[in-house]
């Protein structure tokens, strides 16, 4: 995909979301619109670092635009599906064990002074214990399903600080999946 078609999807996007929410504000009122917006804004500000650690993985298996394009339409689809089961379940968690709320927030302080005070470290991807599992485990699969499994896997560990990021702003499953999916 070139630069201006990517310029015209992202903003395709945004304003697609942006619809979505005057939908919410107009259904469901002021206040689960403004949920969502926040969520909304929250997650694409969280989402900016999987960009660069997906074309680091891509980088490194020198994978061809067409095999990116196949592994990021499969890696949208599995990331859905592993939000929505995340989501769904911290919620149940939420409601039965409402001070989990401070354990999730004291991990989301504690991650962003780790991200803060730690040093750049290179990236070793050789080194990746899903790869050499792979390796290891299923030696004849396919490189392009190795990778997705490698970005589903880094994806997981993305949705560990985003899902619980819009559990500060609200419990309602709905609002917490479509700023997600936005």
């Amino acid at each position: 995909m070139n630069i201006q078609k990517a310029i015209f999807v992202s903003i395709a996007w945004v304003l697609i979301a942006l619809a979505f929410n005057a939908g919410i504000y107009f259904y469901q009122g002021p206040q689960k619109a403004l949920e969502f917006l926040t969520g909304y804004l929250i997650e694409i500000a969280l989402s900016v670092d999987n960009i660069f650690v997906f074309l680091l993985i891509f980088k490194y298996f020198k994978c061809a635009p067409k095999e990116q394009a196949k592994i990021l339409t499969w890696g949208v689809w599995g990331a859905q599906l592993m939000r929505a089961i995340l989501i769904i379940v911290g919620i149940k968690l939420i409601m039965m064990f409402s001070w989990l709320l401070y354990i999730l927030g004291f991990f989301l302080v504690v991650m962003g002074i780790k991200m803060f005070v730690e040093k750049e470290k290179d990236v070793h991807m050789q080194d990746n214990m899903i790869l050499k599992f792979c390796k290891k485990n299923f030696p004849g699969l396919k490189e392009w399903l190795i990778i997705l499994i490698i970005v589903e896997a880094i994806d997981l560990l993305f949705a560990l600080d985003s899902i619980p990021a819009i559990f500060a702003i609200t419990k309602d499953p709905f609002i917490v999946w479509t700023s997600n999916v936005f």
